[in-house]
């Protein structure tokens, strides 16, 4: 990946944080990795902005799906939609 003199790469930050059982004893560390958006502007650093949405009625769907079949179902939640990604802005 080349860019060019003038391109500033966002900075970024290591965020630490302790999940805690209810009784006060560590139930798991965490760590992730935050970009520091505020400091673009736009029209500058980038042109559109762009967020994928799931619609709810694919929600309703999905639960009645796991209802009917018994299904065991499960959340995940994706926040990297730029780690695979080239920016050329």
């Amino acid at each position: 990946m080349t860019t060019s003199p003038s391109v500033k790469p966002i900075e970024c930050k290591w965020v630490f944080k302790i999940k805690r059982k209810p009784d006060g004893t560590i139930e798991r560390y965490k760590v992730g990795l935050v970009a520091k958006g505020y400091s673009q502007i736009e029209g500058v650093n980038y042109l559109e902005t762009f967020s994928p949405v799931v619609k709810t009625t694919t929600v309703k769907v999905v639960l009645a799906l796991t209802s009917i079949y018994n299904w065991e179902l499960q959340q995940l939640d994706v926040s990297n939609a730029f780690l695979h990604r080239e920016i050329l802005e």
